[in-house]
């Protein structure tokens, strides 16, 4: 098993987006210090894999995690999801003790 996953939802996503700006599909997911709980999610189109992230491809994309950042986010899923809030890209991690309201924040 992969040590985090990209749904498909969210793979094709980060396609539409990555060939609207004319840039590779790879989304770089990064956790940070900060946030309403402790740590926060940063996504973001990446130009190049470095040689320490580790990349799981779903459906040609690939989702590209440092190795710091996989210690907090390992096991989780990137997903995107469209509801009447808005469409989002959300991330379900095992390792979250809590989290914000926005999702965009967690602690461990």
């Amino acid at each position: 098993m992969d040590p985090i996953q990209l749904t498909p939802s969210a793979a094709a996503r980060v396609a539409a987006i990555a060939q609207r700006q004319g840039k590779p599909a790879i989304l770089r997911l990064s956790v940070e210090g900060g946030g309403c709980s402790g740590f926060q999610y940063r996504y973001g189109l990446a130009d190049t894999v470095e040689a320490d992230d580790v990349r799981v491809d779903t459906d040609g994309v690939a989702l590209v995690v440092d190795p710091v950042s996989l210690d907090l986010v390992r096991g989780a899923a990137v997903d995107f999801v469209e509801d009447l809030g808005g469409a989002a890209f959300r991330i379900v991690n095992p390792n979250a003790a809590s989290g914000c309201g926005c999702g965009a924040s967690f602690s461990v």
